[in-house]
């Protein structure tokens, strides 16, 4: 009972800090930009941060140390895949996205971007990302209260309806108050408090087991293909749709709304390189000890988990290793990587809604202030929507946000990419490889067997790209216009 209170503290205090920075962006939040993008002025540490814990969400503490303790060093695949993807994002994709969003119309979202690059005056851009958007955020958002739900659950022994519930209260309360500011200083303080959770526990948990050596002995008796990454726990070897399938979740960040906006919104390109370097140290030691989590999970947790309560080891590890008050922060780690992430899709979700749907076709005229209201309410439906999901505490929090992803970058990651790179792309050519992106995946999903055993974001990848060539090839080329902007960032990169 006194280690629950404790642990009650904790949350207490962190979730308390939330809601003030929450109050504090409240009062600085004067108009629509400052609400989904807070007026381009976000610094390198902050960028970095921020990107990175709304990108890992809860599944860098419960899903990958999940998949980790059933599948062992098979599940690096999916971080060297994380790591590469990561990296290239912000490599070729940051600068250059950051300068044309603000040539092109100083867009405030990707769809405003979509349909300003390309001149599009039918609204087709606009409205058919603002329905993936909203689709797959809804999803990615649900994954998030699922993972919440079970935090709570476990540590606290709440019924998970209870524990859903005020999870998703507490999201909802700093993003409908402080809006993008809100949600990328939380989200630093998030990233910091994440990284220490994960790097503490695997290092204490092989301490407690008797060191290194030990650890690695004990994992060996459990079976010698645990640390094999080219094998399967039966013995099998690994085949190449399974590597392709986890290394194709790094195509996934071409595609990510929430951390583009992280991207569009940092001060100054120049700041891009500084972010990179702070963000991609973060990345790599965060994925490694993700995994290295479950694995020592295995052997210290002498219950067996199965299916999706694997994904409950983290949680487990700091119940059993730490202290009630020290758990109680490393726990909250959890609650941040969930919160991080929900945030971030919340706010992207209901600006694709407010300026893609509401003011683009439904009220043209709208004020700043009403925009802004009617981006707070729109944060309101879609938690509810996402809640309502949630509702199944047998979901899995990895395949929830593995479907997620795969929209996403399937549906954005090749438009993105080709729209920075490519001058004879069109706006056909881009409504094609959206349509086609996203309809794969979603279609995908629900198939299987031999090829269709591929990470739905693979087929969704190639064959949006081959779209959006192939339809802008038959549409005629751009405006002068176009190709002159495209020129003046291209000279600038």
């Amino acid at each position: 009972m006194l280690a629950d209170i404790s642990i009650l503290i904790s949350f207490g205090v962190y979730l308390v800090g939330m809601l003030v920075i929450g109050l504090i962006f409240y009062k600085r939040t004067e108009n629509l930009s400052d609400y989904v993008l807070g007026g381009r002025g976000l610094n390198s540490w902050v960028t970095a941060l921020s990107s990175q814990a709304s990108d890992m969400s809860g599944w860098l503490l419960m899903g990958l140390p999940g998949y980790a303790y059933l599948s062992g060093l098979e599940s690096i695949w999916i971080a060297i895949g994380l790591a590469i993807g990561t990296y290239m994002n912000w490599k070729f994709i940051a600068k250059r996205l950051r300068q044309y969003t603000e040539i092109a119309g100083d867009a405030i979202t990707l769809s405003v971007y979509f349909e300003n690059r390309f001149r599009d005056k039918s609204k087709m851009l606009r409205t058919v990302s603002a329905t993936f958007i909203l689709i797959f955020f809804i999803l990615y958002t649900s994954s998030g209260f699922v993972a919440g739900g079970k935090l709570f659950n476990t540590v606290f022994g709440m019924p998970y309806i209870s524990a859903l519930t005020v999870g998703t209260i507490v999201v909802i309360s700093y993003t409908f108050l402080g809006g993008f500011m809100a949600v990328s200083w939380t989200d630093f303080f998030q990233g910091m408090l994440m990284f220490f959770a994960i790097l503490a526990v695997p290092i204490a948990g092989t301490v407690k087991l008797g060191g290194t050596q030990i650890t690695l002995d004990s994992i060996k008796k459990l079976s010698p293909e645990f640390l094999n990454p080219l094998t399967t726990m039966d013995g099998n070897t690994i085949g190449i749709i399974s590597v392709i399938s986890l290394l194709g979740w790094g195509l996934g960040y071409f595609g990510q709304p929430h951390i583009l906006a992280r991207f569009m919104a940092i001060t100054s390109p120049k700041k891009i390189k500084e972010a990179r370097r702070i963000a991609m140290i973060w990345v790599a030691i965060s994925l490694c000890a993700a995994v290295i989590v479950g694995m020592v999970g295995r052997v210290y947790i002498t219950q067996y988990l199965k299916g999706p309560e694997s994904e409950t080891i983290f949680i487990l590890m700091v119940n059993s290793i730490f202290p009630a008050a020290f758990a109680g922060i490393f726990l909250a780690a959890i609650l941040a990587a969930i919160m991080s992430t929900a945030d971030s899709q919340l706010l992207v979700a209901a600006s694709a809604f407010t300026e893609d749907i509401y003011k683009a076709l439904i009220k043209k005229d709208s004020t700043e202030n009403e925009l802004v209201w009617v981006s707070r309410i729109t944060v309101i439906s879609i938690a509810v929507i996402s809640y309502i999901l949630a509702l199944n505490p047998n979901s899995s929090v990895l395949e929830l946000v593995a479907y997620a992803w795969a929209g996403f970058g399937a549906a954005f990651g090749p438009v993105v990419i080709m729209s920075l790179f490519w001058k004879r792309m069109t706006a056909k050519g881009a409504s094609a490889g959206m349509l086609a992106g996203g309809i794969t995946v979603l279609i995908w999903k629900h198939i299987q067997g031999g090829i269709f055993d591929v990470y739905e974001i693979v087929p969704g990848f190639i064959l949006a790209t081959i779209s959006i060539i192939v339809f802008s090839l038959m549409d005629n080329e751009p405006s002068k216009e176009i190709i002159d902007e495209f020129n003046k960032v291209e000279n600038i990169s």
